[in-house]
């Protein structure tokens, strides 16, 4: 495959998609892939927020692996905190980062316990306020658990803002002000897993599949005519 140079690494889109190509790009998508969701295991909020916080710096299957048992072991703030770091930390030690996060759970399962009724609460600052949740973790459990429109940008979709000239910006949070800005209000809820969906299976970091892409004619990525051309 065609290696692109540093300048179009730096700028890898021809411009900003304009707001109808956002429209479609993001429409073409959800035909491609309508029944777009989480990969992560849940069976509950509160499940669905342990899982994301386990998922930084790891895959969802590796996560899914890892807490089938917990899960089963500790299904609730009060089970996490009776089973404790260190039997926490036994279920999750194939995870990266895994003594952190044995740490932050059982801390916010405690504090969920302590200021929530054991509950998840939906709303941003006090999600953000728990051991090992920040923004994007409480995007997505806004977005999944509660229903709101929200963008929980991880590398995937900073990298596809930037190199389809969906939503261009510096910084993560400068993404997801332009997507939330940018995507439908009726597509903008689902959007985020079409998008990270995208990136993961299409979209690629290393090795964009352009050629199977189902929103190649809105997005401006600079080498997709020549990756367009490469075999399946």
């Amino acid at each position: 495959m065609p290696t692109p140079s540093a300048r179009t690494r730096a700028k890898p889109a021809r411009r900003a998609m304009t707001l109808a190509e956002v429209r479609a790009f993001i429409s073409l998508l959800a035909t491609a892939n309508p029944d777009a969701e989480s990969e992560l295991d849940f069976v509950d909020d509160y499940t669905l927020l342990v899982a994301v916080v386990l998922s930084a710096q790891a895959t969802d299957a590796s996560v899914n692996k890892a807490t089938v048992n917990l899960f089963r072991d500790a299904p609730t703030p009060q089970a996490m905190v009776d089973l404790g770091e260190e039997k926490v930390g036994a279920h999750i030690r194939t995870i990266g980062l895994w003594r952190t996060k044995a740490r932050n759970v059982v801390a916010l399962s405690r504090q969920l316990l302590d200021r929530f009724d054991g509950k998840v609460p939906h709303d941003r600052a006090a999600l953000e306020s728990l051991p090992g949740v920040g923004r994007k973790t409480a995007n997505v459990v806004m977005n999944v658990a509660f229903g709101d429109s929200t963008m929980a940008v991880d590398t995937h979709i900073f990298r596809i803002g930037n190199r389809t000239g969906l939503a261009p910006g510096a910084t993560v949070r400068a993404v997801e002000d332009q997507l939330v800005r940018r995507i439908p209000p009726d597509m903008l809820r689902p959007a985020h897993h079409w998008l990270i969906l995208h990136g993961r299976y299409v979209c690629k970091a290393r090795k964009p599949e352009c050629w199977r892409c189902p929103a190649f004619e809105p997005c401006q990525y600079r080498m997709k005519d020549e990756l367009r051309l490469a075999p399946a």
